[in-house]
């Protein structure tokens, strides 16, 4: 195997991995709307998952570990993806947000903070902001 191979199949995992994490808090009301399924197609497409990766992850996304990406850049990004998810599925409610403060947690973010990083997510992407707006905002707030 060579030294690409094996980057390749870390940098799969990974994506893999953070894909579960989207669908386990799509999968939290125990059904995923056909809004959350076209954004689950389109998130899938951009982390270049299989067909039948995708399959697999649906039936067993609990077995994937929340890998947390080692920059910054990366962890606002998927927590960007996941606060779409949750606004995308309508979610309110004390139990989904303690799912996305677990994944917050399980991605990072630090537990004296997680649930104004969340709210904060949360908000802003409810009032459509971007990633490069969404990333910025979150970083001038933890400044």
């Amino acid at each position: 195997m060579s030294f690409s191979d094996l980057f390749d199949s870390g940098f799969k995992k990974r994506n893999e991995d953070h894909f579960a994490s989207i669908v386990r808090v799509a999968m939290d009301d125990g059904i995923i709307t056909d809004e959350e399924k076209a954004f689950l197609d389109r998130l899938a497409r951009r982390l270049d998952i299989s067909e039948s990766d995708y399959a697999d992850i649906l039936k067993d996304y609990k077995s994937h570990p929340i890998n947390p990406p080692t920059s910054y850049d990366l962890r606002l990004e998927r927590l960007y993806d996941l606060a779409r998810m949750v606004y995308v599925d309508h979610i309110k409610g004390d139990h989904e947000e303690i799912v996305m403060r677990k994944i917050a947690i399980g991605l990072g973010f630090s537990t004296e903070n997680v649930k104004y990083v969340v709210d904060k997510a949360l908000t802003l992407v409810s009032n459509g902001v971007d990633l490069d707006t969404f990333t910025e905002e979150i970083k001038t707030m933890n400044r």
